[in-house]
Parts: structure tokens; C-alpha cells; sequence
């Protein structure tokens, strides 16, 4: 495979950045070249609070991922999501002027624009516009209206929103570590593409994200996306009443979440029982594993009701067959799916994104963990394959290993497919952003 085909995927999460370089194999499988990952220092649920910390910790995960795969990364899909974003349905509508031809993608391209000009709050910015399905003259639930005829054209739209300058502090950091923005694509979508199949998809389903700041819920059902959400609780919260609760430092926290931690209690028996190093010149602090378990199923119980409420207030709560897939670092915690199922009546399962890459991997990938990061990769390739698809320049000849060039926008109009209308606006969105880095610049 050529190496303008290699992708890479930029995971800015809470508690770790995940840099991770992939290319599909000829089974249409991904296949890591290589990973990079580190502390994350400047992000705070999500949303980047230090500059500089950030842009450390970026570089550090680039440079390993560079190593590891050989490759000279400077183009990266990266991730956005945080506390910030929100969703909304919205229905659009225009009348066509001449019924006698055929609905065009022109067409489409309007209803779609129209949806950019909501009013929004100060400081926010529609991010990305989703269409769910199309009404022609009255006549409901058309995927594909181009070609057919009409006078009146609708859609009802996901719409996703987040703070313009959440999304600048992204970028910015991002171009201070040395690296350039091919995509800002949304967290949710890219560890869904990542642990859900189709079927899934189409059956109705929710995703569920478990970071460590943020808890990430994307609904789907009949193949479209029907409910975005994002929740301020992850896995830090978790270890931080872990260390409040069993008095110790945040270090050893987390280390017994994960390796003793449970979010059922009542797996555990009282006379289990672990002793964790204390500070210079005290015994060690012994911790009852029941005791341990009571602390983390409280706060866990509470993020599942957060889910929960998301599932019912999205209106889909009937039509989930799929049921609920966990993934995302916290969703590694034992017993989750049992708890989950319990409180839900919902069948739950770990989603993992092994079913997309090649065997050879590093057993460390298949886990939950990258589930985001592999999803960005999936995404790049997808978009990359479509632009080269449309002719569309991505590659400049004498790029190096990696360099996949960002696509870049044609004056004249091109006839797309209906499913790219949406990224064009978002494409126009990430623009804006560079013209004011650029500006600052100056």
C-alpha cells in the first residue's frame, strides 16, 4: 500500500492523549503501524484548561507513535468532545421553484446551509449537521430524495453544537505541537464506528463512552443517529471518591480501582482484604475489597442514571434492541455490565474495537481504551477514500510517510454524494477556526 494511505488518529481525552497510526491492509482491515500514549496534563473533562500542558503531552505521544511506526506524522484527525457539546433535532424545509425537474443535490446542499443560520448563544457554533430522513411533499421517512419530484423539501436534523472557543484551544494545540488538522470529528461518532456494527446500528442501540471526565452517549436507531449527550462524569470521579473515601493518595486510588476494583459490592466478601502502602514512617493502610466496591457502585450507579435519562429522554427507549455497548477506559471496571443491566433492564455488553483490525495487532489495542482513537482512524480512512473517489487533491506527490494532506476545497460545484453534505459545512467550520489561528498569528 502506498504510504499516503497511512491515517492517524489524535485521542485528546481527560486522563490520557492516545496517538495512533493506522492503514487498511488488503482484508479491509486497519492495521497499526503504531501507537503513542501519555498522562494528559492540560485537559479537564474534556475540555483543554492548560495550553502548554497539552501541548506537551501531545508532542510526547506523537514522538512514541513516531518511533514505533516509523512514520513522519504531521496531519491528524482529531478527536473533540466534552462537557461543552450538546445536540438538538431541528426540522428544515424549502419550496422548490420549478416541481417539474428532479430534487438535486443542490437542493440538499440548501436545506442543509439553512440549518448553519439557527441563532445560537453567544460564544456557541453548530459544529456538525446530521440528516435523519427526508419528507417529500408530506411523504415521511425517504433516505435518498434526489431524483424524485416535489414542491416541498424537509428533513429533520441532529444538530451538534459546542463552544467556538473549546474547539479553537483544540486546534490551537494541536498547531503548537508541530501537527496539522485534517478533521475535527465528534468523539461519540468515532467509538461508535469503532465497537458497533451495522446491524446494531439499524437494530437500535446505545453507545456509551466511559472516559475518565466525560461519559460520551450516542443513540442509534434504523442506521441514523438519533441522540447525542455527553455526561460530566467518568472514571476520575470515581477514583477521586476511592481516595477520599479509603484516605489515601490519588496514585494508589487509581491502581486499586483497577486491580481490585468492582462495581458491584456484593461480589466481594467482607474478609477480603488489601493493604496499600502508606506515607513515609506509617504502617500500611489496610482496605476492605467490600468496602472498596460499596464506594465505586454508588458513583457508578449515579452515571448510569445520567444514562438512563439520556435513553428516555431521547424518545428511543422502546426501540433499543441493541441494547446498551460500554467502551472507553472506565467501562473496564468489573461487573459494570451486570450493573448497568441491573439498573437499566437492558442487555449490556463491552464494546471492543477488535473487530476492525487486522490479528497482528498489539494485544494492548483491542482494548476499550483505544476504542476512540481507532474510531478517528476509521473515520480519516472513510473521508480519504471518498475524497480520492471524487478526484479531489489529498496528497501532495512529495509528501512524506504520513503527511495525508488535508482536503482542500474546489471553487466549482462537485455533485456529491448526499451523505458528504454535511461534511462540507463542517469542513467550512474547521476553515474558520484556521483563519483565526492564522489571524492571531499575525
Amino acid at each position: 500500500m502506498a504510504s499516503s494511505e497511512i491515517i492517524v488518529g489524535l485521542d485528546i481525552g481527560t486522563t490520557k492523549i492516545a496517538v495512533i497510526v493506522g492503514r487498511k491492509n488488503e482484508y479491509d482491515k486497519v492495521e497499526i503501524l503504531g501507537h503513542g500514549k501519555t498522562l494528559s496534563l492540560g485537559v479537564r473533562r474534556g475540555v483543554v484548561a492548560n495550553i502548554e500542558n497539552t501541548v506537551q503531552s501531545i508532542k510526547a505521544a506523537v514522538e512514541e507513535a513516531c518511533l514505533k511506526s516509523g512514520v513522519d506524522i504531521k496531519y491528524v484527525n482529531v478527536g473533540i468532545a466534552g462537557q461543552h457539546m450538546k445536540s438538538l433535532q431541528h426540522r428544515g424545509s424549502i419550496i422548490r421553484k420549478n416541481i417539474d425537474t428532479e430534487i438535486s443535490q443542490d437542493d440538499i446542499d440548501n436545506l442543509h446551509t439553512g440549518m448553519f443560520n439557527l441563532n445560537m448563544n453567544p460564544g456557541e457554533e453548530i459544529i456538525d449537521v446530521i440528516p435523519q430522513e427526508y419528507i417529500v411533499d408530506g411523504e415521511s421517512g425517504i433516505k435518498q430524495p434526489i431524483g424524485m419530484l416535489g414542491n416541498s423539501l424537509e428533513a429533520n436534523f441532529h444538530i451538534i453544537i459546542g463552544q467556538t472557543a473549546a474547539a479553537k484551544n483544540i486546534y490551537k494545540c494541536v498547531k503548537k505541537a508541530g501537527l496539522e488538522v485534517v478533521d475535527l470529528i465528534l468523539e461519540p461518532m468515532a467509538s461508535a464506528d469503532a465497537v458497533l456494527s451495522e446491524e446494531e446500528k439499524e437494530a437500535g442501540v446505545v453507545m456509551v463512552d466511559i472516559g475518565g471526565g466525560t461519559s460520551d452517549v450516542a443513540i442509534f436507531q434504523d442506521g441514523i443517529i438519533r441522540h447525542t449527550a455527553v455526561i460530566p462524569l467518568g472514571g476520575d470521579i470515581v477514583t477521586e471518591d476511592v481516595r477520599e473515601g479509603c484516605s489515601i493518595i490519588k496514585k494508589h486510588a487509581e491502581d486499586l480501582k483497577i486491580k481490585y476494583g468492582s462495581a458491584l459490592a456484593s461480589e466481594n466478601k467482607e474478609t477480603e482484604i488489601v493493604a496499600i502502602p502508606s506515607l513515609r514512617g506509617r504502617p500500611p493502610r489496610e482496605i476492605s475489597l467490600k468496602n472498596l466496591a460499596s464506594i465505586i457502585q454508588a458513583r457508578m450507579e449515579e452515571i448510569i442514571e445520567h444514562i438512563y435519562f439520556e435513553i428516555r429522554h431521547s424518545g428511543y427507549e422502546k426501540k433499543l434492541i441493541g441494547g446498551i455497548v460500554l467502551t472507553g477506559g472506565g467501562s473496564q471496571l468489573k461487573h459494570i455490565a451486570q450493573l448497568t443491566e441491573y439498573m437499566t433492564g437492558m442487555d449490556t455488553r463491552i464494546g471492543y474495537p477488535n473487530e476492525h483490525l487486522s490479528p497482528d495487532i498489539p494485544k494492548e489495542m483491542a482494548s476499550p481504551m483505544y476504542a476512540t482513537g481507532i474510531g478517528l482512524v476509521l473515520i480519516g480512512m472513510a473521508r480519504y477514500e471518498k475524497d480520492k473517489a471524487r478526484n479531489k487533491p489529498v496528497v501532495e506527490e512529495t509528501a512524506p510517510a504520513g503527511k495525508v494532506k488535508p482536503p482542500k476545497q474546489k471553487k466549482e460545484k462537485e455533485k456529491k454524494p448526499d451523505d458528504d453534505a454535511s461534511r462540507k459545512f463542517t469542513d467550512a467550520f474547521i476553515e474558520k477556526i484556521k483563519n483565526w489561528f492564522e489571524s492571531e498569528a499575525e
